[in-house]
């Protein structure tokens, strides 16, 4: 990993850089985000839950809410009540994220911080239909444009509970690096978790950002639906 470079103050000591003109950030708007395969809108449950509940209740069981927040709910009106609560916080500031005009999906912007320029994304919530699909890794990149070039953060984080290998490797692919495990961070659901930490910060992102304007790009795909190079081999060149 890259260290931070280091310069002496006065008294001799190591200090990091200064940032000269740095000025407090502003908070995330409520527009939407539409890029070529999905759309992120602020989350509705009036306009959203519906479908989405639909979306959800298509997997065979449970597995997809093992280390979220929340869920599975067990009737559709569990759910809109959790969101009502949920969407009306501007922190996390949760998305329903769109295909077709279909809500297949959510997530949020969270524990934002504008003075010092940090911000994470969480509540990831992908129904099968989003899984494993350009539009759900468009999202989460239109998520981060919004973070760095919109907004001008410096960092961007993802966490996670250390034992969700799915999630940390989603975070890898995306371009996150690892930075380590808080222990017994959290108790969620009657259990104890310890967090996987990962950020892209400002100076990642030119290379990152480049690699899924690539990877998005339909010429990346074949007949099939194919990927042609990955986003991990994108970063390389």
């Amino acid at each position: 990993m890259e260290e931070m470079a280091e310069e002496l103050n006065g008294h001799g000591q190591k200090i990091g850089p200064a940032l000269l003109g740095w000025t407090k950030r502003s908070l995330p708007t409520e527009t939407p985000m539409t890029g070529r395969y999905c759309r992120l809108e602020k989350f509705d449950p009036a306009r959203h839950v519906a479908e989405l509940y639909a979306a959800f209740t298509e997997a065979p069981d449970g597995r997809d809410w093992t280390y979220m927040p929340a869920g599975p709910f067990a009737t559709q009106d569990e759910y809109f009540n959790y969101m009502l609560t949920a969407s009306v916080k501007t922190d996390p500031l949760h998305h329903a994220i769109l295909v077709d005009d279909k809500p297949v999906g959510s997530t949020a912007l969270m524990r934002i911080d504008p003075d010092n320029g940090v911000m994470e994304v969480g509540h990831v919530s992908y129904s099968r239909r989003l899984q494993r699909t350009r539009a759900g890794s468009e999202a989460m990149f239109l998520l981060m444009r919004r973070a760095f070039d919109e907004l001008g953060y410096r960092r961007y984080e993802w966490k996670c509970d250390s034992l969700n290998t799915p999630s940390r490797q989603a975070a890898l692919r995306y371009g996150f690096q690892f930075e380590g495990i808080f222990r017994q961070a959290i108790v969620y659901k009657g259990r104890s978790r310890d967090t996987a930490w990962f950020s892209i910060i400002d100076r990642d992102w030119p290379v990152i950002r480049s690699a899924f304007e690539q990877w998005l790009s339909p010429e990346n795909f074949d007949s099939q639906g194919k990927q042609l190079r990955s986003l991990t081999e994108l970063r390389k060149v």
